[in-house]
């Protein structure tokens, strides 16, 4: 059975191995693939996967010997499933690896906005703090959590993880979900529309898919309902926020901060205006990148293609 990863960069850049795939097939590897280079590299593959190269319809039909489509990520808006599905081809994705780390990251995005440590670590090597005539010295306010809303957009398994270790910081959760079921048994939980979130929160962390109906979703009119003093964290999808908008709040002091992994176009445009936006954390899409979570994503890619062989496929999107 041939084999085409299509990006298989992000994945691996060469800390792990592409052994349980070998062991699976004849494996074709490349770093990067442009959408307009997939048809010449799949061609003949029965099973192809995808990070990031875009599957739409048109390069779907033009490979008659896919069977699998295997998304290297949990998001799948990359692949035509509708296209897919009406060819018979199976679309996995893998929805579970990186729950620790993302959850992770949005809090070093939001410590790092509370405390400042790089700028304050970055001070004293510079002799401020030999220089001052004070024990202590600080350039920014400090910010302590304990006691503060941490608002949840989103509540699957990686806003969940985020309310676990919010409530083990101190403060109380306030969640938002389609699906309002299992609450956790956290001191001061409790359920909340997606404007309560906004106006009542002091942190809100977006977790939520994109889909038509959630993009843009913070926008001028939402980032409005915010309190000036709170935090946005998107670790989620670039879409879900205005860029202009956000960085319009933030500059007029309408909202406190704001600490990004993820941006609507990336890599960003020179001219994204969040990029130089006030008080405005932009990290490049790493929050799900840790060595930990990409050897489990590897083990359950192939895992994934191992049961499709086996005529049990898992992890099928629907």
């Amino acid at each position: 059975m041939k084999i085409t990863i299509l990006d298989g960069y992000a994945l691996n850049p060469g800390d792990q191995s592409w052994d349980g795939f070998r062991k699976l097939g004849d494996v074709r590897i490349f770093d990067r693939t442009m959408v307009d280079q997939v048809v010449e590299r799949a061609t003949g593959a029965t099973v192809v996967l995808t990070n990031k190269t875009p599957l739409p319809d048109y390069v779907i039909r033009q490979l008659p010997d896919l069977k699998y489509i295997g998304v290297l990520a949990t998001g799948y808006n990359v692949v035509d499933v509708d296209a897919a599905k009406q060819r018979g081809i199976v679309v996995c994705n893998i929805p579970t690896y990186g729950t620790a780390s993302v959850a992770q990251f949005v809090f070093a995005l939001l410590l790092e906005l509370c405390h400042n440590v790089k700028l304050h670590a970055d001070a004293v090597r510079a002799g401020e703090w030999s220089r001052s005539a004070d024990w202590s010295f600080w350039t920014t306010p400090l910010m302590e959590l304990s006691g503060k809303t941490m608002g949840i957009v989103g509540f699957g398994r990686i806003g969940r993880q985020v309310g676990r270790i919010a409530d083990a910081m101190g403060m109380r959760v306030l969640a938002c979900d389609t699906y309002q079921v299992d609450a956790p048994l956290h001191i001061g939980f409790r359920w909340g529309s997606l404007e309560e979130v906004l106006r009542e929160s002091d942190v809100v962390s977006l977790h939520s898919p994109l889909f038509p109906e959630t993009r843009g979703m913070i926008n001028a009119g939402s980032l409005a309902m915010m309190k000036p003093s709170a935090i946005l964290i998107n670790t989620s999808r670039g879409p879900l926020v205005v860029d202009q908008d956000l960085a319009d709040a933030l500059n007029s002091d309408k909202l406190a901060g704001a600490g990004l992994d993820v941006l609507s176009i990336e890599p960003p445009l020179n001219n994204n205006p969040l990029l130089h936006a006030k008080n405005c954390l932009v990290t490049p899409h790493i929050a799900w990148a840790t060595r930990e979570a990409r050897a489990r994503l590897m083990d359950i890619a192939v895992e994934n293609v191992s049961a499709f062989m086996a005529g049990t496929p898992r992890n099928v999107v629907s």
